[in-house]
C-alpha cells in the first residue's frame, strides 16, 4: 500500500459452522506440559461449531531457539495456511519473540486474495499491525490458543465463558455490528470523554517496534483513533518510556481516545509514595491533552481476552465505561473484493 490515506478496510470471510479453523505455531513453541491446555483450546473452538486442525509446526518439544522453529520455516507455514482455500481462520498457540524475523515474508498477495480472520495478541500484534498496515487487514486482537481459550477461559466462571463463546461467535460468524462489549466492576474511568474512530492497538512494547520498521503505520492512520494497549513483564518505568515514544513519533497528538488493558506482572506499580499507579504514568504522559481514558479493561495477558478487532471503528464513552463496536470485523461471503 502506498500514501498515508486511511486503507480501505480488508474484512475477513464470516465462518460458517462446519469451517476449518487451524491452530499454528506463529512464534514460541509448544512445551509439553501445555499439551492439555491446547487440547482444551481445540473443545472450545469444537463446541463454536468450528472443525479445528493442528498446523505441523506445533509439536510439543519442537523449537529453534526460542521459537518453534526458525522464522523462515514459521513464514513457509503461515504462508501455506493463507493460500489453502479450506483454511478459514488462523489462530495463534502462543506469543513468543519471532514474529519481527518474518514480517518480510508474509504472502501479502494471499491475503488479499482470501482474507481470513487471525487470531492472537502479544507477540501476534505485530502481525496484526503490519498486515492492518500493509493490507487494511482486521486483526483480531483476541485470545491466543493454549494460555487463552485452554488456560484462562478453563479459569473463568461458566457464566463469563458462556458470554465470551457467544461474543467470539458473533464477531467471526456475523456481520452485524456487536455493539457495547460486556463491561465488569474492573473498567474504570482515568479520565472522562467521548471519542470515535477506528481501533489500532495491541501489546504497547510491540505498537513501538512495529512503528520502529519499513511497515510502520503511517501517523496520519492515527487521526481520531482509538488507541489500546497493554503490557505485561517489566518496569513501571519501561511502560513511562513507550508511552513517550508514542508522545515523540506523535500519535498521542492524533488519537481521540485510548483504552487500556489490565496490566500483569509489572514491578514498580503500587499506590505508595514511592512508585507510581498506571493511571498516573498514563496521565503524566498526557498531560492536557484532552483524550478519554478508559483503563483497566480486560484483553491481553491478564486474560481472558475481550476480543479487540485491529481497524474497526469503535465508540468510547469513558465515564459511563462503554466501548462499543460500531461495525463488523467479518463480511458476508457473497461479498467480492474489501469491504470498508
Amino acid at each position: 500500500m502506498t500514501g498515508s490515506a486511511l486503507p480501505q478496510l480488508l474484512r475477513p470471510g464470516a465462518l460458517r459452522p462446519g469451517d476449518l479453523v487451524v491452530i499454528a505455531s506463529l512464534s514460541g513453541p509448544l512445551h509439553a506440559v501445555y499439551e492439555r491446555d491446547l487440547e482444551q483450546a481445540v473443545v472450545v473452538l469444537e463446541r463454536m461449531g468450528f472443525r479445528v486442525r493442528r498446523a505441523p509446526l506445533l509439536e510439543a518439544g519442537r523449537h529453534h531457539w526460542w521459537s518453534a522453529a526458525a522464522p523462515a520455516e514459521i513464514a513457509g507455514e503461515f504462508n501455506a495456511l493463507l493460500r489453502d482455500p479450506e483454511v478459514r481462520a488462523i489462530i495463534a498457540h502462543d506469543g513468543g519473540q519471532t514474529v519481527l524475523g518474518y514480517l518480510d515474508l508474509i504472502d501479502v498477495e494471499a491475503i488479499a486474495a482470501d482474507p481470513k480472520p487471525i487470531l492472537g495478541y502479544s507477540d501476534i500484534s505485530l502481525l496484526h499491525l503490519v498486515l492492518y498496515a500493509r493490507t487494511g487487514l482486521v486483526g483480531f486482537h483476541a485470545d491466543l490458543a493454549t494460555p487463552g481459550l485452554g488456560g484462562h477461559w478453563q479459569t473463568a466462571p461458566a457464566l463469563r465463558q458462556a458470554e465470551l463463546a457467544t461474543l467470539y461467535g458473533k464477531l467471526l460468524t456475523g456481520t452485524e455490528a456487536i455493539g457495547a462489549l460486556p463491561a465488569t466492576p474492573s473498567w474504570e474511568c482515568w479520565r472522562p470523554g467521548l471519542a470515535e474512530g477506528r481501533l489500532i492497538g495491541g501489546v504497547i512494547n510491540r505498537i513501538v517496534l512495529a512503528q520502529a520498521t519499513r511497515f510502520a503505520l503511517p501517523l496520519d492512520w492515527f487521526d481520531g483513533a482509538v488507541l489500546f494497549w497493554e503490557e505485561m513483564g517489566g518496569h513501571a518505568s519501561h511502560v513511562w518510556s513507550y508511552l513517550q515514544v508514542l508522545r515523540h513519533c506523535g500519535i498521542l497528538d492524533r488519537i481521540s481516545g485510548m483504552v487500556v488493558g489490565i496490566p500483569r506482572e509489572i514491578g514498580g506499580l503500587d499506590s505508595s509514595d514511592a512508585s507510581p499507579t498506571l493511571p498516573e504514568i498514563v496521565l503524566d504522559v498526557l498531560g492536557d491533552r484532552d483524550i478519554p481514558v478508559l483503563g483497566n479493561v480486560e484483553f491481553g495477558h491478564a486474560g481472558p481476552n475481550l476480543p479487540m478487532p485491529v481497524g474497526i471503528r469503535v465508540a468510547l464513552d469513558a465515564q459511563q465505561r462503554s466501548l462499543s463496536l460500531l461495525e463488523p470485523a467479518v463480511r458476508s461471503l457473497v461479498a467480492t473484493g474489501p469491504a470498508g
